[in-house]
């Protein structure tokens, strides 16, 4: 018998007529339907000639058919390329080249452009409503039973395309097993149980909403709010029957800004978590303070699924990732791979079995991104401090070389966040003649702050060592994110450029 991420799932749910999918207004449904309708799924794909191994491209809108479609691929052995939704025909058509898929799924209003500008292959469509398009009017005729496909934990479930902010977007290659060992010691880390009901307002096209609050939903037996987005006013509706929520540091800012939100709405709400971009120590002590809970955040990345996380019981350190999970090593290293002692400055590299399998037909990719004893170098900058919490200081890519010392924007970004008046901000290089490059702050200010330019620049000079100044303060109405939440900072050095020339 064959042994892979959806038969785990499945054989660990005792009863598959509870509640699975609760989408807003619409009819709960249980884990036998969603079983059932992936299983009409993976008849249509197979009746288009996915074999195990093939790819299936997906750019759809959230549905619970969609969340379906996911399971269909397990189920087919077929391996599921998600796309976000954002997408332009001409973006897809790298990724189609790239993956090359035996099946694209997208919108019938998507249809024409996109099989325009993709090479030739199946097309299916999902409409936005979830309930309409080729692929529901065929699976109407197919069973609900399936013989699942003799795939293994070591076969591919999946290729997530990393962001593509420097240079060609990589497609990580996930296992059944890293995604099944992951969302395990999820479920152990975070208390998960059969009783939890997650609301689940993310993205399902990013690891985020797709593994980390799908797949530990399924392994747990849980149930989930299945929002189509991010809404105000469908997070406050829902908070009263929900245990947990995961989200971004911008759901969060958003709802301490609306008055609607107190203790009493988070009463039965035993969880609040963050992820996929840095969360800033004042909104975490905001949360707090007027809810009574503390967000816990974790950290991890496309190629390795989540790496750490802040403790279900015990401090959760503003600021802070926490501990590795479960199954995880995590170190700090030197760029030459040296091991550094506890304290000090390096990247972040991870060995477990959540780690990802290599870099789909980039070999030498792959191979450039680990270390001999098996480590993936993540391009993270970290520490480790005297109690074990790791804490994140920005990417590599991102570290600022002025005047020969190195400059970690995380720490000044902490500086700048603790002054009133400030909503959040970014620390960037930019070509400088006498110092390779300038340190420069983006500020967003808060609508009626009066901060200047000088006002930083004076509560920062006794806090950092002179060489660490930014060199200038700029006020910015917006700092540019991808859809996840991430602040894009090659965005920001482009646009700011010449400002010292």
């Amino acid at each position: 018998m064959t042994d892979n991420l959806f038969q785990r799932v499945r054989a660990g749910i005792a009863d598959t007529t509870r509640p699975f999918i609760q989408p807003p207004g619409g009819r709960a449904l249980s884990f036998a339907d969603c079983f059932g309708m992936a299983a009409r799924f993976a008849h249509v794909l197979a009746r288009h000639g996915v074999q195990p191994g093939d790819r299936v491209a997906v750019q759809v809108e959230k549905s619970p058919n969609a969340l379906c479609l996911y399971l269909a691929c397990l189920r087919a052995g077929a391996v599921y390329l998600p796309l976000n939704t954002g997408y332009t025909p001409s973006e897809l058509a790298y990724f189609a080249a790239d993956a090359e898929p035996k099946v694209f799924v997208c919108a019938t209003r998507h249809l024409e452009k996109i099989s325009a500008s993709l090479p030739p292959m199946v097309f299916l469509t999902l409409d936005d409503d979830g309930e309409s398009g080729s692929l529901i009017q065929e699976a109407a005729a197919m069973a609900g039973d399936f013989s699942d496909a003799a795939v293994t934990m070591s076969d591919l479930a999946s290729i997530l395309y990393t962001s593509g902010t420097t240079g060609r977007s990589k497609g990580a290659m996930l296992t059944h097993a890293n995604l099944y060992s992951n969302a395990e010691s999820l479920k152990e880390t975070w208390r998960f149980t059969a009783d939890d009901v997650l609301l689940h307002a993310l993205p399902i096209f990013h690891i985020h909403g797709l593994f980390v609050a799908t797949n530990v939903t399924l392994v747990s037996g849980a149930s989930m709010i299945l929002l189509p987005k991010f809404d105000l006013d469908g997070i406050f509706r829902s908070l009263p029957s929900a245990s947990v929520m995961m989200g971004v540091p911008t759901f969060y800012t958003r709802l301490l800004a609306d008055p609607r939100l107190d203790a009493e709405v988070t009463r039965n709400v035993r969880l609040f978590i963050s992820g996929s971009a840095p969360l800033l120590a004042e909104t975490h002590r905001e949360w707090q303070a007027l809810t009574g809970h503390a967000i816990l955040e974790r950290y991890g990345m496309t190629e390795t699924n989540m790496n750490t996380s802040n403790p279900h019981d015990g401090l959760r350190l503003p600021g802070s990732v926490g501990y590795p999970l479960p199954g995880v090593e995590l170190r700090i290293a030197s760029k030459e791979g040296e091991v550094l002692p506890q304290g000090e400055i390096g990247l972040i590299e991870v060995r477990g079995p959540n780690v990802f399998k290599g870099y789909w037909r980039m070999p030498d990719k792959t191979a450039a991104e680990f270390r001999s004893d098996g480590f993936f170098i993540t391009g993270d900058l970290g520490r480790i401090d005297e109690s074990g919490y790791v804490h994140i200081l920005g990417r590599d890519k991102d570290l600022i070389i002025s005047g020969g010392f190195n400059v970690y924007p995380k720490e000044i970004e902490s500086l700048i966040g603790e002054l009133p008046g400030v909503t959040e901000s970014a620390v960037v290089g930019l070509p400088h003649r006498d110092f390779g490059e300038g340190v420069t702050a983006c500020i967003v200010a808060a609508k009626d702050s009066t901060l200047t330019e000088r006002d930083v620049l004076d509560a920062l000079a006794d806090k950092l060592a002179k060489f660490k100044h930014p060199k200038r303060v700029l006020f910015v109405e917006e700092l540019p994110r991808n859809t996840m939440g991430k602040v894009q900072k090659n965005l920001i050095r482009e646009t700011f450029s010449k400002l010292y020339s």
